[in-house]
Formats: structure tokens, sequence, C-alpha cells
């Protein structure tokens, strides 16, 4: 018995490992950036999914119609964390979405979308967009500034159809980012969101 409890531990052990050990490699090298971006998705969806580097070149190529990669410009010598990346995943809806959102335009999509970022981000106003005059520092103060550890967001087709949601981000529940703008979602906390602001975390 005590055998089989060892060997059932050594697997446990050796299936983390594999799947979240960080290579030792330079961070702005095509294997560490393939690791860090494509753990922004649950594995069976980043281990599939193309994946695209700091410099906007497809380093891996995808099966599954996902798309991992930073939306952070990439400083000289790669990114500190995954988190520092903003990373996400994200299918062709998704990025119809992100690309609106990053050029000022009004999303156009088919379908509702989904995008992953389970390496969290590094902070933004839940009610402007730092993009679009929102200020950190201010949000900060008023109490609506929010890092966000490992999510899911739903970018919604027509934005009324979630305009019932609320924006409070510290009960755990799914709640409304950038509400009245055109870029209004639901942000899906999973374990380990509170990770980067635990003030934030209705468990303490």
């Amino acid at each position: 018995m005590k055998y089989v409890i060892s060997l059932l531990i050594v697997f446990l052990i050796s299936c983390s490992s594999s799947t979240s050990d960080e290579p030792n490699v330079s961070h702005d090298s095509d294997e560490w950036q393939i690791w860090a971006y494509s753990k922004a998705a649950p594995d069976f969806i980043g281990e599939f999914a193309t994946i695209v580097g700091g410099d906007g070149k497809v380093i891996r190529e995808g099966s599954n119609g996902w798309t991992c990669t930073a939306t952070l410009e990439m400083p000289e010598g790669g990114f500190e964390t995954p988190q520092h990346g903003n990373t996400l995943c994200a299918d062709e809806e998704g990025f119809k979405w992100a690309e609106a959102y990053m050029t000022g335009g009004k999303p156009k999509m088919k379908r509702d979308a989904y995008i992953w970022m389970l390496n969290g981000d590094m902070g933004e106003d839940n009610m402007k967009s730092s993009f679009y005059g929102g200020d950190h520092d201010k949000a900060k103060m008023m109490g609506h500034f929010i890092e966000s550890g490992p999510h899911l967001m739903l970018m919604p087709k027509d934005t009324k159809t979630i305009e019932n949601f609320p924006t409070d981000f510290t009960s755990g529940a799914p709640y409304q980012m950038f509400k009245g703008t055109p870029y209004a979602h639901l942000m899906i906390p999973v374990e380990g969101y509170y990770e980067f602001q635990p003030d934030s975390n209705p468990l303490n």
C-alpha cells in the first residue's frame, strides 16, 4: 500500500512539474515565450494554440483556432513574469474585440467571445480604461483599481446583455468592467484571482 501511495505521489508531482515548471532560458527566447503565453489558458487550449511572440511574429503554429500572446510591449530581455506581459489567449472573435479596444473602434463580432488570462494582469481602473483617460493612481484612491489574478473574460457582442451585472470586484462573483462603454465586458474570477491584490479578497 505504501508503495502504491508513493507511486501516486511521484505521478502527481511529475504531472505538476511538467505543466508548470518554468524553462531556465532567456525570457525573450521562443521557448520561454511559448511556455509563458500558453499558460494564459488551460492546458487543453494553450498546448494547441498558436503563439505570437513579442515581435508580433508567429513562433509556434497552432491547430485549435486559438492564439496566445502578450499585449504589452516586451522589454529588452523579455518580461519578468508571464503576468508582466498581460498575456492572453483568444479565438478569432476575441481578437476582433481586442483589436477594436486597442484602436478605439467599436467591437463587431459574430457572437460573444471568451478571453483567458490565467496569468493575471498588471492592473486596471475598473471603471475607465487607461487607454481612454483612466488614471491608475486616481482609481486606487477611489477604490476601483484591480490587479487581477487568474480570470476568464466574457466579451459580449451586445453589451446590454451584461448591463445588470455589478461592478464590485470584491465579492468573488463575476463582475462588469468598463461599464457604460463599448468595451464593457464580464470578468470571471477563478482560483487565485486575488493573488496580487489580497485586500480585495472577500475572505480577508
